[in-house]
């Protein structure tokens, strides 16, 4: 059983600089959403454990260590480590290379320790209930820790990136509650490197050149498909085949055009899944064919990984990633169109049918928290003779 460093008093955290507060919160709220979206713990609870933890990114451990929830080593340890000193000197601590590792770390604690398991079942919205059942399961020795998690939460409004994790309301909206004369909020944080960067545009050499030994070309947008062909000497039909699009006239953004079929294995070991990325944009990314990388993970075609989930290139996955909370067909290839789905699913993502295999460790609790339904509905869409499932299992969801 993993260990958690001495929780700080109250009167500390209330005497916590507002601005330093603000700023741990601008810097680590996407990937606290991440994490809500990957595991189904709250965004809320995520960022005001790490906020009380680390004295809001100022404690000397989270400086040297990027550990932002004091997990101690412990034997089942073998990553790094650093040495501080807290309920015993020089005590063991694990140390990660960027925050992410941090949050994802913990989160799979949590997830994976049969003693949390009811936490999973209440309403992710419920940051009071979540915040009394961690003390109550022993998180922490500390009588107050609810109460500080909860004062955290609705002082700084960290329920909005719980919201925001289930769809419920967008950065948008968030952005125009904020003053513009507050001047900490509209102040962004000093950069730091984490897993989950914003997707930047990719600089590639200009002519052909090879991703994983595959020839390719990056064009530009409204670059017209039949030039590329005509340039390469390669039927027109085959550059919409070799790249899993439909026929078109021109190319609508800058984007990589392959020469020849793609590769079933990627190069690299896995892919963690950027904002605004697509299984489309992966499999160009990685030049990977769609179908290897839909095999390898569970995947069809009308489903979307969740941001921050690794997605296997060279063997297929333990078991499928977690998917997004908002399911969206238009995943930015044509083959979606070919394909015999069950799958009717709004451009919102709010109604029709859909498909859902599941994971490893899913109970039919977090399936139908994911999807808002009932458990019942479950039962009955899919004939099942219990609530006992099995990994691998598909499941009819019926959103209306």
């Amino acid at each position: 059983m993993l260990s958690f460093i001495s929780i700080f008093t109250a009167a500390i955290l209330v005497a916590q600089d507002e601005a330093t507060i603000r700023e741990y919160i601008s810097k680590y709220k996407d990937i606290a959403i991440a994490e809500m979206q990957r595991t189904g713990i709250p965004a809320s609870i995520k960022l005001a454990q790490g906020i009380h933890e680390t004295s809001a990114g100022t404690s000397v451990l989270v400086q040297k260590s990027n550990n932002h929830f004091g997990l101690k080593c412990k034997t089942e340890w073998t990553g790094m480590t650093v040495k501080h000193t807290d309920d015993a000197p020089n005590e063991c601590f694990r140390k990660y290379s960027n925050p992410a590792d941090s949050y994802k770390d913990q989160s799979d604690y949590l997830r994976n320790t049969p003693r949390y398991a009811s936490l999973f079942e209440l309403d992710p919205t419920d940051y009071k209930s979540w915040a009394t059942g961690l003390k109550s399961a022993g998180y922490a020795t500390n009588p107050k820790y609810a109460p500080v998690l909860i004062k955290l939460i609705e002082e700084y409004g960290l329920q909005d990136y719980t919201l925001i994790a289930l769809g419920k309301l967008k950065e948008s909206d968030l952005a125009n509650k904020i003053s513009i004369t507050d001047p900490v909020m509209i102040q962004p944080g000093p950069a730091e490197e984490i897993v989950l960067p914003e997707p930047v545009k990719p600089s590639y050499p200009t002519g052909e050149f090879k991703i994983n030994e595959t020839k390719v070309v990056y064009i530009t947008k409204g670059t017209s498909y039949l030039s590329v062909a005509q340039q390469y000497n390669i039927p027109l039909a085959r550059i919409f085949d070799f790249n899993d699009m439909k026929e078109t006239e021109a190319a609508d953004k800058d984007r990589l055009i392959y020469l020849m079929r793609k590769r079933k294995t990627g190069n690299n070991e896995f892919h963690i899944v950027r904002p605004g990325e697509t299984l489309h944009d992966i499999a160009q990314e990685e030049a990977i064919r769609i179908e290897s990388l839909l095999e390898y993970n569970y995947l069809s075609y009308n489903q979307k990984p969740a941001i921050g989930e690794k997605l296997n290139l060279l063997t297929k996955a333990a078991a499928q990633p977690k998917l997004a909370l908002n399911e969206n067909v238009n995943l930015g290839f044509a083959k979606i169109n070919n394909e015999k789905q069950s799958v009717v699913v709004s451009a919102e993502g709010k109604t029709g049918t859909l498909e859902h295999v599941v994971a490893q460790k899913e109970t039919i609790y977090s399936i139908a928290r994911r999807y808002d339904v009932k458990i019942e509905d479950i039962v009955k869409w899919n004939s099942l003779q219990g609530y006992d499932l099995k990994t691998g299992q598909q499941l009819k969801i019926i959103k209306l």
